[in-house]
C-alpha cells in the first residue's frame, strides 16, 4: 500500500511539474481562448465526437490535478458547444475531476492526518456524518474556499464518495451555468472578473444559505407538529422547572436562580441525589475506613512492632452516615431556598410540554413553565438472574443500610463500583468473591491497568472469578448460593449477602415522559441532541438520565448547558463540550484517566507515542511506601500535545487534575516540565513524566556538536 501511494503521488507531482515547466497555463488564458475560438470551432465542426472527448478529458484532468484555468475552460465549453451541451459536459467533467482529487487526498493523506490528529478528525467526522451534505453544498455554491481546496480537505473526512459526488454536482451547477452561458457570449468578455456581478454573487450567497433556512424551516415544522396537540399557556408560572435534586438538577437550578429566573426544583427522595446519599460520598467514607484497617495490618512496614484493629462494622457504618450528614447541608433545601431556588419535595410528572404536576404531602399542584429540565439520575441495574429476588440482594443504593459485616459477600460485577466495594469489604474482614462476565476487570481501562488492580484485589483476599456468568440463585438447606458457569462447567458459591454492581440504568419511568412521547435512546437514556434538548425543544435532560457519562462531575458540567440553553436558547445555544472528561476509580491503587487510552488509540487507528514514568522511582512514593503504579501519557508522534493520560497509584485522582487543565487549555508536556512542583510530593510524578518525554526527544545531533564545543572550550 505504501508503495502504491508513492507511485500515485509521484505521478501527480510529475504531471503538475510538467504543466508549469512547459508553461501549459498560457493555453488556458482568456486571451488565448478568444484568439483561438474560430480554430476550435472549425475543428469541432469536422471532429465533433473527438472534440467532446478531448475537452471532457482535459477538464477532468485539470480538476483532478487542481490545475489553474478551469474558469477559462468552462467558458470554452459555452463558446464551443452552447449552453445545454456545454453545461452537461462541464457539470459531469468537473464532478468527476473533483471526485478524483477527493479520492487522491483520501488515499494519500487521510491515514497520515488521522495518525497525527486522530481525536480532532474523529469529531470532524462525526459532524460530517450529521451535517456533511449541508456544509459541502454551501462550500460549492458560495466559493468562500477555492474548489480545489474543498476537494482536498473533504478527502480527509469520512464523507461517503457518492454523497460527495451528487452534492458537488448539485452545488456547482449554478456557477457552471453562469460561466458556460458567459462563454456563449465570449466576444463580449474582457476579463473573468466581469462575469460575476454583485447581484449574481449575492444570489449565490442566498442560494448557499437556503439549505440552512430549509433546515430551520424543517425544525420549525417538526416542532409545530410535536406541539400541535398541546395548548400552550398564554403566560407561565415559572421560567424553569427542574426534576431531580442530584448534582445535575442542583447545579441547573442554581444557575437559573443566579440569572434571576423563577425556578422550581422538585426532588422526590433525598436532596443531593445518588452521589451524596448512595454513591460517591458514602463509598469514599467506607474506603477510608477500610484503608485504615489495611494500613494497621501493615504496621511492621512502617517500623512498628505490630498493631491490631478490631473492626466494628456498625460503627464504620455510623461514620459513613455521619459523613453524609455533615455534607448534606451543602445540598439542603434550606441552602438552595436561600440562594433563590424554590424547592418542593415530592413527585413530579410532566403533563404537557409546559406543565408539571407536583405531588407533595400537602397535596397536588400544577405549575406551568417555559422550560423543563429532567435530571432524574440513574438507579442500580439488577440483572435478570433466575431466583435472585427469592434469595434477596443489595445494590450500591441499599448496601448502606447494613449494620453487620457480611461473613461471605458475593459481588456481581468488576467495574469501578464493584471493585471499590469488594476491596473495602474484604479489608474490613468479609470473605469476598467477585464474579465478572468479562475476561478481565475494569474493561474500560488498559489491560495492564486491570492487571495491577487485579493483583491488588487478590492481595486483599478477594476470590476473583472473571469469565464467569451468573446463571441462577438457589437456597439449599437454608444456605443461599449463586450458580456460575465457565466453559460449560457450573460452580456453586455460597453467600450471606449478594451485592449487584453491574451498572446503572437511567430513571426514565414515572415522570410522564412515556405519555408525552419524549424519545428514549437505544441505551435507554433520554435521547438528547448536542444542546441537551429532547425531541421537545423546551424539554432538556442532563446528568445520568441523559448520559453519555455517569459521573457526578460530568452531570454538573452538563447542567450549565442545560440551564443556559433552556433559558436563553432562543438567542444562542451552546453544544456540550465532552473533549476533556476525567474519571477516577478509587480502588487501591487508584486509577485515574483523561482522554484516550492506549487501547482506544490502537482500536481507532490513532498513532501515538507512549511516555511512562514509574512511581517506584518517585521519592515521596518511596517515603510513603506507595512506590507502585505509573503515569502514562499519550502524545502524537513527535509532539508534546497531550491526547490522554492514565495514572495508577496513590492519589491518582488528585494528580490527574494537572493534565485535565493542560488538555483543556492546550498546554503540552513542555509546559508541565517548565512548571515548578513542590519537593517531595506525589505531584512531581507529572513533571517527571514530562521529563521522560523530553529525554526521548532530545536533539541528539545537536548535542554531538555541543559536546564538541564543550571539549574545545576546555582546550
Amino acid at each position: 500500500m505504501k508503495g502504491g501511494k508513492l507511485v500515485i503521488f509521484a505521478v501527480i507531482a510529475v504531471a503538475i511539474a510538467l504543466f508549469f515547466y512547459f508553461d501549459l497555463g498560457h493555453f488556458f488564458s482568456l486571451a488565448y481562448l478568444k484568439s483561438s475560438q474560430q480554430s476550435f470551432a472549425a475543428y469541432y465542426a469536422e471532429h465533433p465526437v473527438s472534440t467532446l472527448a478531448i475537452y471532457f478529458a482535459i477538464y477532468v484532468a485539470m480538476c483532478a490535478l487542481s490545475l489553474p484555468g478551469a474558469a477559462v475552460v468552462t467558458l470554452a465549453g459555452g463558446a464551443l458547444f452552447g449552453l445545454v451541451v456545454g453545461t452537461l459536459l462541464v457539470s459531469f467533467a468537473s464532478t468527476l475531476g473533483a471526485t478524483l482529487a477527493f479520492l487522491s487526498s483520501r488515499f494519500l493523506l487521510r491515514d497520515w492526518v488521522k495518525s497525527k490528529f486522530g481525536a480532532r478528525l474523529g469529531s470532524i467526522d462525526a459532524g460530517i456524518a450529521k451535517e456533511g451534505s449541508f456544509y459541502l453544498f454551501m462550500l460549492r455554491i458560495v466559493p468562500a474556499v477555492p474548489f480545489f481546496v474543498v476537494n482536498l480537505l473533504m478527502g480527509l473526512t469520512a464523507i461517503r464518495m457518492t454523497t460527495y459526488m451528487w452534492v458537488s454536482q448539485l452545488g456547482m451547477l449554478a456557477g457552471t451555468i453562469v460561466y458556460v452561458n458567459a462563454g456563449t457570449q465570449l466576444a463580449q468578455i474582457d476579463s473573468l472578473r466581469g462575469i460575476l456581478s454583485l447581484p449574481l454573487i449575492l444570489s449565490f450567497v442566498a442560494l448557499g444559505v437556503f439549505p440552512l433556512i430549509g433546515r430551520k424551516l424543517v425544525q420549525t415544522f417538526q416542532a409545530r407538529r410535536i406541539y400541535a396537540k398541546w395548548q400552550k399557556p398564554a403566560k407561565f408560572d415559572r421560567n424553569m422547572i427542574v426534576i431531580g435534586g442530584g448534582s445535575a438538577g442542583l447545579v441547573t437550578s442554581l444557575i437559573a436562580a443566579v440569572v434571576k429566573a423563577k425556578v422550581t426544583l422538585v426532588e422526590g427522595h433525598k436532596m443531593g441525589g445518588d452521589c451524596l446519599n448512595f454513591g460517591c460520598v458514602p463509598s469514599k467514607a467506607l474506603i477510608r475506613s477500610a484503608k485504615f484497617a489495611k494500613q494497621a495490618s501493615m504496621a511492621e512496614t512502617f517500623g512498628m512492632d505490630g498493631a491490631t484493629v478490631d473492626v466494628n462494622f456498625a460503627k464504620v457504618m455510623q461514620r459513613v452516615h455521619r459523613v453524609i450528614k455533615t455534607i448534606a447541608p451543602h445540598d439542603s433545601v434550606e441552602r438552595f431556598t436561600g440562594l433563590g431556588v424554590e424547592v418542593l419535595q415530592g413527585h413530579a410528572k410532566i403533563t404537557s410540554p409546559w406543565s408539571v404536576e407536583i405531588t407533595t404531602p400537602e397535596g397536588k399542584q400544577t405549575l406551568t413553565t417555559r422550560t423543563i429540565v429532567v435530571a432524574t439520575g440513574a438507579r442500580p441495574f439488577v440483572p435478570p438472574i433466575k431466583g435472585i429476588q427469592e434469595v434477596g440482594f443489595e445494590t450500591s443504593d441499599t448496601i448502606w443500610g447494613l449494620t453487620e459485616l457480611p461473613k461471605r459477600l458475593v459481588v456481581l460485577g468488576a467495574g469501578p463500583i464493584g471493585c471499590e466495594l469488594a476491596q473495602s469489604f474484604a479489608r474490613l474482614g468479609s470473605n469476598v468473591t467477585q464474579v465478572e462476565l468479562a475476561p478481565r476487570i475494569m474493561v474500560r481501562e488498559d489491560p495492564e491497568v486491570s492487571e495491577i488492580v487485579r493483583l491488588s484485589l487478590i492481595d486483599d483476599g478477594i476470590n476473583l472469578m472473571t469469565s464467569h456468568q451468573a446463571i441462577r440463585c438457589e437456597i439449599n438447606n437454608g444456605e443461599k448460593t449463586l450458580i456460575v458457569v465457565k466453559d460449560g462447567v457450573e460452580k456453586s458459591i455460597p453467600f450471606d449477602v449478594l451485592l449487584c454492581a453491574v451498572g446503572r440504568a437511567a430513571r426514565t419511568e414515572g415522570f410522564g415522559l412515556e405519555e408525552l412521547g419524549v424519545a428514549i435512546s437505544p441505551k435507554k437514556t433520554i435521547a438528547t441532541d448536542e444542546f441537551l434538548q429532547t425531541n421537545y425543544p423546551n424539554i432538556l435532560a442532563c446528568g445520568d438520565v441523559a448520559g453519555p457519562y455517569q459521573l457526578t462531575h460530568t452531570a454538573a458540567h452538563q447542567a450549565w448547558y442545560a440551564a443556559v440553553n433552556g433559558l436563553f436558547g432562543q438567542f444562542k445555544r451552546f453544544k456540550v463540550d465532552y473533549r476533556v472528561i476525567p474519571w477516577t476509580t478509587f480502588t487501591e491503587p487508584e486509577v485515574a484517566r483523561v482522554g484516550i487510552s492506549e487501547t482506544e488509540a490502537k482500536e481507532q487507528g490513532i498513532a501515538v507515542e507512549v511516555t511512562r514514568y514509574g512511581l517506584d522511582d518517585l521519592d515521596r512514593a518511596i517515603a510513603d511506601d506507595v512506590a507502585h503504579g505509573f503515569v502514562k501519557v499519550l502524545t502524537p508522534p513527535g509532539s508534546d500535545k497531550i491526547l490522554g493520560v492514565t495514572i495508577v497509584g496513590d492519589h491518582a485522582g488528585e494528580l490527574i487534575a494537572e493534565y485535565v487543565l493542560a488538555m483543556k487549555h492546550n498546554l503540552g508536556l513542555k509546559k508541565i516540565l517548565g512548571t515548578i512542583h513542590t519537593y517531595p510530593t506525589m505531584a512531581e510524578a507529572n513533571k517527571y513524566a514530562a521529563s521522560e518525554w523530553a529525554k526521548a526527544h532530545a536533539p541528539q545531533g545537536l548535542l554531538v556538536w555541543v559536546k564538541r564545543y564543550q571539549d574545545w572550550r576546555r582546550g
